[in-house]
């Protein structure tokens, strides 16, 4: 449907430098569990986030999967495959989720109108290669108790708890769900992390170096 009337409410919710971009695209709502993009599929368009999350995520012939990043509100996906290549990896809904899709002709037409939107975009762009870089460097470089710890980290940086089940942890970090569990559980015997409820977890004392 179009990003008619019935929906300006909601659209004014994005960033204003986006509404533009969403009153040129067509409306969706999806459900959670939905793939949007598959990756290695060829697509000119990108998906505006209104409500809801989005994951990026790869996966192997054996179906692990590691996750490379979760969007919400106001955030777009899809930007890297404008080039016309092939979609460098898979985006599912997390969440039942209002987006906005809009195609590498409205983008154009956009960019025509709003020039500086480029520079947002390629700041954007740039910004998610250095994180994908920065992922993989960990990933090389640290073990499954390190790159958790850096997650549980980073999570609990301002107090807030961890919200993450053991399997999204696992998609994360590029590791079974079974070594996150151990490793979870080990940590709650220790006095490190509290379950406070399914999936949520509140660090009690900064987790060791080493475990």
């Amino acid at each position: 449907m179009p990003a008619d009337e019935s929906f300006a409410t909601e659209l004014l919710t994005l960033p204003p430098a986006l509404q533009p971009l969403a009153a040129r695209g067509v409306v969706r709502r999806y459900r959670k569990g939905v793939v949007l993009i598959a990756e290695g599929s060829v697509g000119d368009s990108l998906y505006l986030i209104v409500s809801g999350s989005l994951r990026a995520y790869s996966s192997d012939a054996r179906g692990r999967e590691i996750t490379f990043g979760i969007y919400g509100p106001g955030e777009y996906v899809g930007e890297m495959s404008l080039d016309g290549g092939p979609r460098s990896a898979s985006v599912i809904t997390e969440a039942a989720s209002l987006l906005v899709l809009a195609t590498r002709a409205s983008l154009l037409a956009h960019i025509g109108e709003h020039p500086e939107f480029a520079f947002e975009l390629l700041t954007k762009v740039i910004r998610r290669a250095r994180a994908a870089t920065l992922s993989a460097k960990q990933l090389a470089l640290n073990d499954v108790y390190a790159r958790l710890k850096l997650l549980v980290d980073e999570a609990t940086a301002d107090d807030s708890p961890l919200a993450l089940t053991h399997q999204g942890m696992a998609q994360r970090l590029g590791c079974s769900r079974e070594m996150v569990s151990k490793l979870v559980k080990s940590l709650e015997r220790g006095g490190y992390l509290l379950r406070m409820a399914p999936g949520v977890y509140q660090r009690l004392q900064p987790l060791p170096s080493r475990w």
